[in-house]
């Protein structure tokens, strides 16, 4: 199992570099940012930095997408790091969520933000104008998202395309129940397009802290329930509470009143306290490093490629740690010598 970390690029520029270079030194294998331009800083010009000053990890957006990059300047984007760094770049794919709702904005369809990829079989006319036909740079690895459950309605556009055209798939919740759903979901819309179902690569990407005080661990990491909660929020405004995401999960969001991207994904927001103790609990990996150690063997089990964790707390430099002198080593694959 392979582990990353997901940043927010806040300013100053090198407190992000700093925990790059840190997460690199604690034995995680790829660092990730949000890519809202209006709330943070400008993620490309900090992956120079960060591929500049590591040596191993491979960094890119969780996640871009179609509304706010040009597909061609994207593109050329990642060609020029690769071309920089020696292909260390990793690209996660969404509809838009935070970077196109604060001007107003609407998020791409999930065609759309498949149809990104000039790889794709479907034909239709790009966002960018078209690239279909075109060998463009892609990165190393293109990750379709699912937008926390955004795609999870009616055997979900967004698992298929993942299916059909996705490198990886990129799934922004820990919960194991959901993860097992969605995995089979995505491995047989591979297969009923004809692609190998094992060589899709599956991330889950959420809060991870690690302590023993439950109470402040939760109030942290509520806002990631708030945040998944958005997204619910379309899927129920669009088709209901009824489908295939399980109803304990599009419950929780009744008591939501609105969504605040001022404080988009910030510990201690005053929008999320609707969410309650059990989907914080369920949504993220939280407590000691046992308890870590057992969600993510689950998760492993599961299928699960990657573990991202996000940051956006007060403990990081301590959970880093534990990672890498503990939870990490516990679930990597060991070569024994011998003798």
């Amino acid at each position: 199992m392979d582990f990353g970390v997901v940043l927010q690029t806040n300013p100053p520029a090198w407190r992000t570099v700093q925990l790059a270079e840190l997460s690199e030194a604690h034995g995680f294998d790829y660092v990730w940012t949000f890519d809202s331009h209006l709330l943070w800083q400008e993620p490309y010009v900090i992956y120079s930095q960060i591929l500049a000053r590591t040596n191993r990890v491979m960094v890119g957006p969780m996640v871009t997408n179609p509304a706010t990059r040009d597909w061609t300047v994207t593109a050329s984007l990642f060609a020029t790091l690769n071309e920089m760094f020696g292909n260390r770049t990793v690209c996660g794919i969404g509809r838009g969520d935070s970077a196109v709702r604060v001007t107003n904005g609407r998020p791409t369809t999930v065609r759309e933000a498949a149809r990104g990829d000039p790889r794709d079989p479907r034909a239709g006319q790009l966002p960018a104008g078209g690239l279909q036909g075109l060998d463009a740079a892609v990165p190393v690895g293109a990750y379709l998202d699912a937008g926390g459950l955004g795609c999870g309605v009616r055997a979900s556009m967004a698992l298929k395309a993942a299916g059909e055209v996705g490198d990886g798939y990129i799934l922004q919740l820990a919960d194991v129940d959901i993860a097992a759903w969605m995995i089979n979901s995505v491995r047989t819309a591979a297969s009923n397009a004809g692609r190998d179902p094992d060589a899709i690569t599956f991330c889950v990407a959420a809060p991870m802290y690690v302590g023993d005080d439950w109470v402040h661990m939760r109030d942290q990491c509520r806002w990631f329930g708030g945040m998944v909660g958005n997204h619910v929020a379309d899927i129920v405004a669009k088709y209901g509470d009824s489908g295939e995401v399980p109803q304990a999960l599009t419950d929780y969001i009744k008591g939501r009143e609105g969504y605040d991207y001022n404080e988009h994904g910030q510990a201690g927001n005053v929008h999320t306290a609707f969410v309650p103790d059990e989907i914080v609990d369920r949504f993220c990996v939280l407590g000691t490093a046992d308890d870590h150690i057992a969600k993510l063997k689950q998760l492993k089990d599961l299928g699960v490629d990657q573990f991202a964790g996000y940051l956006q707390h007060d403990n990081k430099e301590e959970t880093l740690r534990v990672y890498g002198e503990t939870i990490t080593p516990a679930l990597r694959e060991h070569v024994t010598a011998r003798t």
